[in-house]
């Protein structure tokens, strides 16, 4: 990300929610070091005045200003950073997640076959940022082979071999469509019977790259690249049960899941805010920080037709990473759960742009 002018900073939530992420990102920075370094394009800052500037932008925004009065004190108070996007231009993908619910059962049967699987012994994560500065974010997965560590098995052989000396199953779910966008989300509901619900967050993963079956799909020619969505693709598979198999083994990455309380919890250990909580490459942009998103976002109309597009504006925090949200170029916005969601988070596949604040040093602490 470089400096760059401010853009018009209009809410187009009004506030509603965005306090309570604050809230959520001051407290994950409070528990760093407060000498923990966070790079703000070519400025790099300890995590204490990352905490003073969501603190100072929390003590403006409590008194609800007007556009106008918004955009003067920001712009005194804080400095600006645009992610240099896809290709260096600024431009910046943004897609959407949600929470998902499925149907599940603690134990298996006819039906309801396809496990849903917690970490395996045998799984062995490595945070490379913890031997030297430079790999902080990047990380491995893999066992051990004697006294080597080789990459854990893909998609496809964990499907077809299981895990069952490695790993117990948290539920058991009929679809194994809906359990692979479950995966692709990373965290959801699992509704089991007797109407007791199950609330699952990722856990790790088997550390292989995430490859889009959507982009498969575009590139075989089963769905035109301009009506690409989730619903496409679950229809098609649906239409095409024959292909699910192979479809699906074409994303080697696979997650595993850990029960939560609450959630859906994010890669920072707090929980998501639906609207305010964003995605974004751990290694490229820093974690936490608040950022302004101007994009458009699709609109509910006739489902035969491709959705309309209205204009977002927001604050948002970023909260979440990904295995498909790579590089300064991609960002993945939360949306919460139910409907709406899902059609938001499985339709939003639109350019726009991202910007950074950053509280001015002679600004000072709240």
């Amino acid at each position: 990300m470089a400096p760059a002018p401010c853009p018009r900073f209009e809410d187009d939530l009004a506030f509603a929610g965005l306090e309570e992420a604050l809230a959520r990102s001051i407290d994950w920075i409070k528990r760093q070091p407060p000498e923990r370094p966070f790079d703000f394009g070519p400025e790099r800052i300890p995590a204490s005045r990352l905490a003073h500037a969501l603190e100072r932008f929390r003590d403006l925004i409590a008194s609800r200003p007007s556009v106008k009065d918004l955009q003067a004190r920001v712009e005194k108070e804080f400095r600006c950073y645009r992610a240099t996007g896809r290709d260096g231009g600024g431009e910046v993908l943004f897609t959407g997640y949600y929470e998902p619910l499925l149907q599940g059962r603690r134990e298996p049967d006819a039906l309801f076959r396809h496990p849903l699987w917690g970490r395996p012994e045998d799984l062995i994560t490595v945070e490379l940022g913890e031997f030297h500065e430079k790999y902080r974010g990047e990380r491995l997965a893999g066992r051990l082979e004697g006294k080597r560590l080789v990459p854990y098995p893909e998609r496809r052989e964990i499907e077809e071999a299981g895990l069952f000396e490695r790993a117990r199953p948290l539920a058991w779910v009929r679809d194994p469509v809906e359990l692979f966008f479950l995966h692709v989300q990373g965290s959801g509901r699992i509704e089991l019977e007797g109407g007791e619900t199950l609330r699952v967050g990722y856990e790790a993963s088997n550390g292989r790259p995430y490859r889009s079956i959507g982009r498969l799909l575009i590139e075989e020619g089963k769905i035109p690249r301009e009506e690409i969505s989730l619903p496409a693709i679950r229809r098609y598979l649906r239409d095409h049960p024959e292909e699910i198999g192979r479809v699906l083994a074409f994303n080697p990455s696979y997650v595993f899941f850990r029960i939560v309380p609450e959630g859906p919890i994010g890669a920072l250990g707090v929980p998501l805010t639906a609207g305010r909580s964003l995605a974004l490459d751990r290694r490229v942009f820093p974690e936490g920080a608040i950022v302004f998103a101007v994009t458009r976002r699709p609109a509910p109309g006739d489902p035969s037709v491709s959705p309309s597009r209205r204009e977002l504006r927001r604050f948002l925090l970023v909260q979440d990473t990904g295995s498909a949200i790579t590089g300064p170029g991609r960002a993945d916005l939360f949306w919460g759960a139910g409907p709406e969601a899902e059609f938001t988070a499985g339709h939003l596949n639109h350019p726009g742009e991202l910007y950074f604040l950053l509280l001015r040093p002679e600004a000072g602490a709240p």
